[in-house]
């Protein structure tokens, strides 16, 4: 049963108990609502990370302001270029043929050619049965020197794909099968740097196995080299559509080890690891012996500090906002809210255990549009909130401003978000320039 969070007598959005509400079907999916939280990355940003790659967007007008604001904002305007759709196109037969020279017309105009090039197309191209395959080929025939990327800006397409887990896939597609190197593995799925202490790191290190990251890439030719990998790992859910592809067509397997706050699972992971790398599994015991208490020993002094304060998590901080609340709940904080739009299925050990621990937890979506009144910018909160988006309903001043997990694993990564929570209870942050930059860790020019 879908479950429709109320407004009291003074508008104000009313969660759901942990306890009350359905786990398969939380909320109800129609209208979205955004909330100004800018932190978390779209298309663009992912598109940027591949080196020496440039971005054209074929659209509306009213789409294109968005994404060349996006550029605009990260100071990386060199690298995107456009073809601005009308209406007419839709009509006259001539959409594939706009795409083609519109793009051949950039290219045309650079100095030099780019390594590869990222074309996004838009949801009038999907309604109108625009046929990708031909556009590609001719493409590719006219500037075989490029390597030639489709992408796709396709909000309204969320029911089948959503954009970020498209782009993913875009985002290795142009990866092609070298020669194997037994000592090298790609970590994939990953926007942000995933921290270099982290005990993925560390057995790396036990089995002299080097690790290539998308953001260590200087060059083009250090994005192809992911080719070369023995293995594929990777922590982030999104990116399970484009590992299955990358499979596929690279013939390397893929080793989910998914971002997890539960001392089992993530202990099976580093298991899982060390015996990818050909190391004995008891390795995993010994690298985790002093990390485990580090990350004990951080929550002690995080609740020392932050006592009884109310604690509000939302789902952009964290693809496991409900197993991070009952990590926190079982170390005695005060966790109150969680805000996410649905529940992933692997958190549904953590929610049966959750609902036990503390039914009264309160769940509130972060699309409905009802959320419109859930922020009163004169109400300053006690909440000390992990997201922005929870920092931005709450009102909170007092957050760890994280996306995606922050690139913190394992228990290393406990012990690293209990230090950012001391922080972020002792020091204060500027809630509304804080979230209005786009793209967590991107450059920005505001």
């Amino acid at each position: 049963m879908l479950k429709s969070i109320s407004l009291n007598e003074n508008k104000i959005p009313e969660g759901i108990k942990i306890s009350e509400i359905n786990f398969d079907n939380p909320f109800h999916d129609g209208l979205h609502y955004n909330p100004p939280a800018r932190g978390v990355w779209n298309i663009v940003h992912t598109g940027m990370l591949i080196p020496e790659a440039h971005q054209i967007y074929v659209c509306a007008q009213g789409c294109l302001r968005g994404v060349i604001l996006t550029a605009a904002e990260m100071n990386r305007m060199e690298n995107m270029s456009w073809v601005a759709l009308r209406e007419k196109d839709m009509w006259n037969g001539e959409m594939e043929s706009r795409v083609i020279e519109g793009c051949s017309h950039i290219v045309e105009e650079m100095d030099e050619h780019p390594k590869c090039i990222l074309v996004y197309l838009s949801c009038m191209h999907l309604f109108e049965g625009c046929d990708f395959k031909v556009i590609a080929n001719e493409l590719k025939e006219r500037y075989p020197d490029i390597d030639w990327v489709d992408c796709y800006m396709t909000p309204t397409m969320r029911k089948t794909f959503e954009p970020d887990v498209m782009m993913k896939k875009s985002l290795y597609s142009p990866i092609k099968k070298l020669d194997e190197n037994k000592k090298f593995i790609g970590l994939i799925g990953c926007d942000r740097a995933t921290d270099k202490s982290c005990e993925i790191y560390t057995l790396l290190d036990k089995a002299n196995v080097k690790m290539w990251e998308i953001t260590d890439c200087k060059t083009y030719e250090d994005y192809l080299s992911l080719g070369s990998a023995s293995l594929l790992i990777s922590y982030l859910p999104v990116v399970n559509y484009a590992s299955m592809d990358l499979t596929k067509r690279l013939n390397i397997p893929h080793l989910p080890l998914d971002l997890s706050y539960d001392d089992e699972e993530i202990m099976s992971n580093l298991k899982s690891l060390a015996k990818a790398l050909d190391l004995d599994e008891t390795i995993a015991d010994e690298i985790t012996f002093e990390t485990k208490k580090e990350a004990w020993e951080s929550l002690e002094r995080a609740k020392q500090t932050i006592g009884n304060t109310p604690i509000a998590i939302d789902a952009s901080a964290t693809p496991r906002p409900i197993g991070l609340a009952l990590l926190l709940v079982k170390n005695g904080f005060n966790v109150s809210r969680i805000y996410l739009d649905a529940f992933g299925k692997k958190e549904k050990k953590a929610f049966d255990e959750l609902c036990k621990l503390k039914p009264d937890i309160e769940i509130f979506p972060t699309m409905d549009p009802v959320m419109l009144k859930a922020s009163d910018e004169n109400t300053e909160s006690e909440y000390l909130c992990i997201g922005q988006k929870s920092a931005y309903f709450c009102q909170s001043k007092r957050f760890v401003n994280i996306i995606e997990g922050g690139g913190m694993y394992g228990f290393d990564g406990i012990r690293h978000l209990g230090e950012m929570m001391i922080d972020a209870y002792l020091n204060e942050k500027d809630l509304k320039l804080t979230i209005s930059h786009k793209g967590l860790a991107c450059e920005s020019c505001l």
